[in-house]
């Protein structure tokens, strides 16, 4: 007589990783729909203001709204699908400390000032995954209910 026996373990684990993937895309979404809007909107205040230019003409200015620019729609999702506050201000935290490090790259000749504000575009959402994988049963799902 044979018999067949399920993997649970093995589909939770693809199940978890589905969950973390998208997750990931629901924080991307809102990320680059702040950043789209907010350039513009950026762009079409600093001109006005004598910047046709502003990341290069005003890079530190121009890291900081791009850096909100992400992070306030990302943290506004976060909130709507039921995040709790930790993890939410963990995730905003790293943006935060990111936009810091492209900061003191800039200052320190490291990375030209006139990029930073596209370093931040690049960089935020891999950096994202930072905070993430440090709590990895919480974006695979296996704690969802227990953040809640």
């Amino acid at each position: 007589m044979s018999t067949t026996t399920a993997h649970p373990a093995r589909h939770g684990r693809v199940g978890g990783f589905g969950r973390f993937v998208l997750h990931f895309f629901e924080m991307c979404m809102p990320m680059c729909i702040g950043w789209a809007v907010g350039d513009v909107i950026y762009f079409a205040v600093a001109d006005p203001l004598g910047s046709s230019e502003p990341f290069r003409d005003w890079p530190e200015l121009s890291l900081a709204i791009v850096t909100f620019n992400m992070t306030a729609p990302m943290v506004a999702w976060m909130r709507f699908r039921g995040m709790a506050w930790r993890p939410t201000a963990e995730m905003a935290a790293g943006m935060v400390v990111l936009a810091l490090l492209i900061l003191a790259a800039g200052w320190l000749g490291i990375a030209a000032m006139q990029t930073l504000p596209w370093l931040a575009h690049g960089m935020m959402m891999p950096a994202m995954l930072v905070p993430m994988l440090l709590r990895l049963n919480l974006y695979t799902g296996h704690a969802m209910r227990a953040h809640r």
